[in-house]
């Protein structure tokens, strides 16, 4: 038997979070990307065990926790998933919200308590609902977003020419109207949105190169999402979709997706700070987005701070270990 490696289970509006409690060899001192850097080159092993079957899937999402860096926060974690390490995750940041409060990493304070969560992307402050000592919904105030580029258009194989804006909320994502390619939600199958989304991504990441302000570790596109074409105003959703990675679905309205979203519609005059909108997933949960303020990067880009909200759940607890001759159990993807 090999050392265990023990989680708990969560999911935020179906979307797992799957959070490494023990197990981890030790990651180096240094800052947050260091640490992504160092784990993505010494311990992948470990994330292909956890992410990839027969103890994962290939939509599985994980968080490995790691000693904080920035002044402010509570906690550090790195994301992963079926193609690596992202730099941002509002799913997860809602989870780990809840879980800091249940595992007493911060100190509880009734009816809101603080949890600071640095990610890749930076510090992110999640708000967590606290009642009778039992921790509830969770909103967060992400890292600066804004709006990279706004109404792009390429020809894709296929479905011709498409519109697109490409905008960053922790990660950068292509945006675009599924109605360009013939879907409809709640009618087209989710193969179909896949297929759409990845042609765009593949498209964007050969045709635009990205740049971020803050680091270059930070600019490279995350994957694309499709919306209905709504705005999420008068407590009327709009549906997306994001495909991230490699071909991965989030089942739920993404958090750095929805603050992506948010930063394009407020460059677009199609929000203002302090509205909220609604946003739903393609299982039907939910996050509520607004945009807490607006800011100015250091080169003059104009951007905003959004504020993203939902619930999490647990799911359970696992210890996972691979035994010797065991090569399938490294992991392994089907699709």
């Amino acid at each position: 038997m090999k050392e265990v490696l023990t989680v708990v289970d969560m999911h935020t509006g179906g979307e797992p979070v799957r959070i490494v409690t023990g197990g981890y060899p030790a990651v180096p001192p240094g800052t947050i990307l260091e640490k992504r850097a160092y784990v993505r080159d010494h311990l992948d092993h470990l994330r292909r065990m956890l992410m990839f079957e027969p103890r994962g899937h290939y939509d599985m999402y994980g968080v490995l926790p790691v000693e904080p860096d920035l002044p402010g926060a509570d906690l550090a974690v790195l994301f992963m998933h079926n193609e690596g390490y992202s730099t941002m995750c509002g799913h997860a940041v809602i989870a780990l919200g809840r879980y800091a409060v249940d595992r007493k990493l911060v100190e509880t304070v009734e009816p809101v308590t603080r949890v600071g969560i640095e990610c890749p992307c930076g510090l992110v402050v999640a708000s967590v609902e606290v009642k009778d000592g039992k921790a509830g919904a969770v909103s967060f105030e992400s890292v600066p977003a804004f709006l990279f580029a706004r109404d792009q258009r390429i020809d894709v194989s296929g479905f011709g020419e498409i519109v697109f804006d490409i905008a960053y909320g922790g990660a950068f994502y292509a945006l675009a109207d599924c109605r360009q390619f013939g879907l409809e939600f709640g009618r087209s199958r989710a193969r179909a949105f896949v297929d759409a989304a990845c042609a765009v991504t593949d498209k964007v990441k050969r045709d635009f190169p990205l740049a971020h302000p803050d680091h270059a570790d930070l600019a490279f596109l995350y994957g694309t999402i499709l919306t209905d074409g709504g705005d999420g105003a008068g407590s009327v959703a709009t549906r997306n979709i994001c495909v991230f990675a490699e071909a991965e679905v989030d089942r739920s309205p993404t958090g750095s997706g929805v603050t992506a979203r948010l930063a394009a519609m407020h460059a677009k005059g199609e929000i203002e700070p302090g509205e909220a909108r609604l946003f739903e997933s393609v299982v039907g949960s939910r996050f509520t987005g607004s945009v807490a303020r607006t800011m100015t990067f250091p080169d003059g880009r104009a951007g905003i701070v959004a504020r993203v909200g939902g619930q999490a759940y647990y799911s359970g607890t696992a210890e996972y270990w691979l035994e010797d001759g065991d090569t399938l159990g490294r992991g392994f993807l089907v699709r």
